[in-house]
């Protein structure tokens, strides 16, 4: 993409890459939940998303640094996206460590591989520990299936799967209608394009303090609650965004958005990947994350109609589709074994 010289060509590299991006998304909140005990899930995908977003300020910054130049000849977006390209060659020897999951395994009939993998970590937690294993859990009832896709549409993962999909079609709007368009926002708002990319540095920045200041609540509040008040949240500090007139304002009510984005995000990536069982569990978020793709489109066409208060209207009213879908109808999933959630 870095060295493509048409719209065209750049467009095809990006979907080509967001194709990548988007199964790595789906296989790590798959692993994540398979790989850690109920008690610490919220935890984990909270610390997840901070290392995660320890790339956005980062990449925030280097495009302010480097867009306006062309360091060597070659225009500055382009080495911000080389830069960020070279991080899937570290993805790929860093993976090779990882253990592959025990209840995949036994879900394929790898009952040995199963033990050895469980066995290891137990190994490990009780060096880093230096104490003895909790009791293990009471047993859980074994699932029935093959994986197919025909298998999300049986209770009780048909009617999660509609629920899931309808959130993921509004929650995008809220998350990715701000943090991809902030610095087209902050123009629309009268900020120059140097000065927007460099509050747009300082918002990106929140985004690893978010899921930071999450680990604090992420296991001791109910998940679909904490989807619930991150979504206020994005649509009241959107609105106060929208009609912000003094200079700072912008960027304190940035930041907020941008905290409760992360409170919605590392939530839901956690809630989505408790509804359903093994055997369909990646299949399921795959599908229902693919309803998350128009916000994009549907931001631009608003901010022609009638600009950044147009995008926040519609934005605040997403994230109450959002409060009433999952606060009225998503079951609870905190401090439960995954095998107890799916039936």
């Amino acid at each position: 993409m870095a060295f493509q010289t048409s719209g065209f060509a750049v467009d095809l590299w990006r979907f080509i890459a967001g194709v990548g991006i988007g199964i790595e998304l789906v296989t790590i909140d798959t692993y994540l939940s398979e790989m850690v005990p109920a008690s610490h899930r919220g935890r984990a995908y909270a610390y997840n998303q901070f290392l995660q977003f320890l790339a956005v300020p980062l990449v925030a910054f280097l495009a302010w640094l480097l867009v306006p130049h062309t360091p060597l000849g070659l225009d500055g977006w382009r080495w911000v996206v080389l830069i960020g390209s070279a991080g899937a060659i570290f993805i790929w020897f860093i993976r090779l460590s990882l253990p592959e999951s025990p209840r995949w395994l036994a879900k394929h009939r790898r009952l040995a591989d199963a033990e050895r993998v469980v066995s290891n970590i137990e190994n490990r937690v009780i060096v880093e520990s230096g104490g003895r294993l909790p009791p293990p859990g009471p047993p859980q009832r074994e699932e029935a299936g093959e994986g197919t896709f025909a298998e999300i549409w049986q209770p009780p993962s048909d009617w999660r799967a509609i629920l899931m999909s309808v959130f993921n079609f509004f929650q995008t709007f809220g998350y990715y209608g701000f943090a991809a368009w902030v610095p087209t926002l902050l123009i629309a708002k009268g900020i120059n394009i140097t000065t927007s990319l460099e509050y747009a540095f300082i918002i990106a920045v929140a985004n690893p303090v978010g899921p930071l200041l999450g680990t604090l609540i992420a296991d001791r509040i109910e998940r679909k609650w904490q989807i619930c008040l991150g979504a206020l949240g994005i649509g009241v500090f959107g609105m106060l965004f929208a009609n912000s007139e003094t200079p700072a304002a912008p960027v304190l009510l940035g930041v907020l958005v941008t905290l409760c984005n992360n409170l919605m995000s590392f939530s839901f990536h956690s809630y989505q990947s408790e509804l359903f069982p093994t055997r369909i569990r990646s299949r399921a978020i795959g599908f229902v994350y693919s309803s998350a793709a128009l916000s994009g489109l549907v931001v631009a066409f608003l901010l022609n109609l009638g600009g950044v208060n147009a995008v926040f209207a519609f934005i605040a009213f997403a994230m109450a589709v959002v409060v009433a879908t999952i606060g009225g109808f998503g079951p609870r999933t905190r401090g439960l074994a995954l095998e107890a959630i799916a039936h």
